[in-house]
């Protein structure tokens, strides 16, 4: 079973590491990440780590089987990645849950997951929003 995510992964931090450590208990994990193109054009704002870099961690990751740079633009920026490597489900948290993403993978034949923000070992909850606001 190929399970993907997608995510920006920039200011890498434990809940990003937690996320695909649970994302990975449902089968062989692919992550696509965000080129700094899509990120700047979609977030308004440029990536602190290149996607050089940020690909790098991520395919650091004991979790983590495959990872690549998306292909596409914008929030489906995964799209034709997702059918390119035959993925079976598509597991997202619950802040990048939309309709769109959820009618994609209906149509596509693909499991749609949802997973909850999670902690784990005691460790505090983080998001990227809020380090680029402690780092300021």
């Amino acid at each position: 079973m190929n399970v993907f995510v997608s995510g920006t992964f920039d200011l890498l931090h434990s809940g990003h590491v937690t996320f695909l450590k649970n994302a990975s208990e449902y089968g062989g994990l692919h992550v696509g990440i965000g080129s700094d193109y899509s990120v700047k054009k979609y977030k308004g704002q440029s990536p602190v780590c290149n996607q050089d870099e940020r690909l790098f961690m991520i395919r650091a990751i004991k979790y983590v089987k495959k990872a690549w740079v998306n292909s596409g633009e914008g929030p489906f920026d995964f799209a034709e990645d997702v059918l390119k490597y035959d993925i079976d489900t598509i597991i997202v948290n619950e802040e990048q849950h939309t309709q769109e993403k959820e009618d994609f993978c209906f149509r596509e034949s693909i499991e749609y997951i949802i997973l909850k923000r999670d902690t784990i070992y005691g460790l505090p909850q983080r998001s990227t929003t809020k380090l680029r606001e402690l780092c300021k």
